[in-house]
């Protein structure tokens, strides 16, 4: 039986896998073909995650799923909207602001 979950954050539901390191990876509970992730569930009944490569390709037991992460619609930005036109007289000093160093 397969253990599902919900997003903490969009509340749909989620496949957890566990990685190669040992992390946590939230996929979408049905196969897409579109996916870079295969899955399997091992002997304990862990599904188990990793990105198939050239020298190791996706195996006849293993599925393809998307991770969550990209397909979330509270993780995914929205696109950069224009910057708005400043008023007349305003400079715009962001380039001259400094950027990761300390002021003193």
């Amino acid at each position: 039986m397969r253990r599902t979950s919900y997003c903490p954050d969009c509340h749909r539901e989620v496949l957890w896998t566990v990685t190669d390191a040992g992390k946590r990876l939230a996929v979408n509970p049905a196969p897409d073909q579109d996916g870079n992730t295969v899955a399997f569930r091992d002997g304990h009944g862990v599904f188990r995650s990793r990105r198939p490569t050239d020298e190791l390709p996706a195996a006849a037991w293993e599925k393809t799923y998307m991770p969550h992460v990209a397909t979330c619609p509270k993780k995914l930005k929205p696109p950069a909207a224009a910057p708005a036109a400043l008023p007349p007289g305003v400079a715009d000093l962001s380039a001259y602001r400094l950027k990761g160093r300390s002021r003193t």
